[in-house]
């Protein structure tokens, strides 16, 4: 269990690696889609990327690539929100409408 501890620390999740890079999290999973970012597929699905290989890559994409170096706009951060978690929002109100045909009467 140690080891893989120390193994998941060690790893970034696109959320941290667009604050790191200061673009949208849908940016940086289309620049690992398109090669230009390192990463790994953790289960096949999701993405994880070492804080030293983002580090060393930085100024490269930022300049051959045109990433700019933004915060994105509130806008942008209520949809990237949405977007993440569309799921979780849509079981939640499903969840609220059943209690309160559950409890209604």
């Amino acid at each position: 269990m140690g080891g893989t501890e120390s193994l998941e620390k060690k790893l970034l999740t696109t959320r941290e690696v667009s604050q790191i890079l200061g673009i949208l999290e849908k940016e940086v999973i289309e620049l690992a889609q398109e090669g230009k970012l390192p990463h790994y597929k953790v289960a096949g699905e999701f993405l994880r990327f070492k804080k030293e290989d983002i580090l060393k890559v930085k100024k490269e994409i930022q300049k051959k690539f045109k990433v700019e170096q933004r915060y994105p706009s509130w806008k942008e951060k209520v949809s990237d929100f949405f977007y993440f978690n569309d799921f979780y929002i849509i079981s939640g109100v499903i969840i609220v409408i059943l209690l309160w045909l559950i409890f209604k009467g």
